[in-house]
């Protein structure tokens, strides 16, 4: 039986809370043929929504197969090359032949071939039989479409952790050869797949669509707001209801607050207090609770704070003061930050660790608010109002 409160996997149905507004863009874009980018802190949805979506466009009548691959492993554009063609082959026919078969007639011409071997010894199609050149990466990123067209039915390709693509020798080389496909698609092949690009790592994805502008006007993103705080409150208190259990809503309040709305830390959190009580649930019993959550997370929070420089660290404590413009005189002066020119290399440092983030205007995000309250109360001894 499932727990009232779901965090070690994606969740859809009666556990997928809020977003109806997002949900309903997803599917309209990609109704309309248009590829999706979604980047969100970790932990944050971008995976519910997407099989939340998918459930709901099935539900709608709408006919498509949806490859699923994972690129945090991905180092080296021939894993890609393969990983993403080999996944998509095997949407077509059931067999070793039929998939040897599909191969042979729609990856002629490039080094891929069907190898019988690997695919009984992992349930991975392909091999390469030379050097991956641009012609096989073109070839892979065009399968979706030409697959999509000879089986009519549209592929929907997720590409989860797709940031990781430029730690491969040559990231923007792969992010070109796909925006090529994208303008070059023939007017056959339009609509018969779409292309759905996952991140958590939010400043390394804004780098790529954001800064570099790889697939501008060609993928579009949706941003995925928290869930609103009365959604999350009903929640928590149906899910107490439902193992015999009372909490104040004033209190949930304050949880709400503590963690930014971030439902599956809500999720987790309130997943402790149910074990600790069988009753009304207590101020006291959600202090044990958090001290519980922040033991679990506590050796990657200090982790991160190791990894960090005298002066990054010393950055990190303005932002938590409450500064934005940390080039005045004053404020290098107050946290010995040295110039204006090592400002820009820590705030440069800070969100390629992804400990921060930037927003329009220019004022800092802690990008996780778990972390946010321990480096507050227990690393620098602030005050969490």
């Amino acid at each position: 039986m499932d727990s009232a409160f779901q965090y070690n996997k994606p969740v859809t149905g009666r556990q997928f809370l809020g977003r109806a507004t997002e949900l309903r863009a997803f599917a309209n874009l990609l109704t309309q043929g248009e590829n999706v980018v979604i980047y969100e802190p970790p932990k944050t949805g971008r995976k519910s929504l997407v099989q939340q979506g998918f459930f709901n466009m099935k539900a709608s009548g709408a006919q498509f197969t949806a490859v699923q691959l994972n690129l945090l492993d991905v180092r080296a554009l021939s894993e890609l090359a393969l990983r993403l063609a080999g996944q998509v082959l095997l949407t077509v026919g059931n067999t070793p032949a039929e998939y040897e078969q599909a191969a042979g007639e729609l990856l002629a011409d490039t080094h891929f071939a069907f190898d019988q071997t690997r695919y009984g010894n992992s349930g991975e199609a392909l091999s390469l039989t030379g050097a991956l050149d641009d012609g096989d990466l073109r070839a892979a990123f065009l399968l979706p479409y030409r697959i999509g067209r000879q089986t009519g039915v549209r592929r929907i390709v997720v590409l989860d952790e797709f940031q990781n693509v430029m730690l491969t020798e040559d990231g923007d080389r792969a992010c070109q050869l796909l925006e090529e496909v994208f303008k070059t698609l023939p007017a056959e092949l339009a609509g018969c797949a779409n292309y759905v690009f996952l991140g958590s790592q939010v400043n390394a994805m804004h780098e790529i669509f954001g800064v570099k502008r790889w697939f501008w006007r060609k993928a579009e993103r949706l941003h995925l707001p928290t869930v609103e705080t009365r959604d999350i409150i009903e929640h928590v208190v149906k899910g107490f209801l439902a193992t015999g259990k009372v909490i104040d809503r004033d209190l949930l309040l304050g949880v709400c607050r503590l963690f930014r709305d971030n439902i599956w830390y809500i999720n987790h959190f309130s997943a402790i207090c149910d074990s600790l009580t069988r009753g009304y649930i207590m101020e006291q019993t959600l202090t044990e609770a958090l001290n519980s959550l922040l033991a679990v997370h506590e050796p990657r929070f200090v982790a991160i704070m190791n990894d960090l420089t005298t002066f990054q660290v010393s950055l990190l404590r303005a932002i938590l003061d409450g500064h934005t413009r940390f080039s005045s005189a004053e404020i290098i002066r107050q946290y010995n930050l040295n110039s204006s020119a090592n400002v820009r290399r820590l705030k440069d440092a800070l969100c390629k660790k992804e400990i921060v983030t930037f927003d329009e205007e220019d004022n800092p995000v802690l990008l996780d608010p778990l972390f946010e309250y321990w480096v507050r109360k227990y690393y620098f001894n602030m005050s969490f109002e």
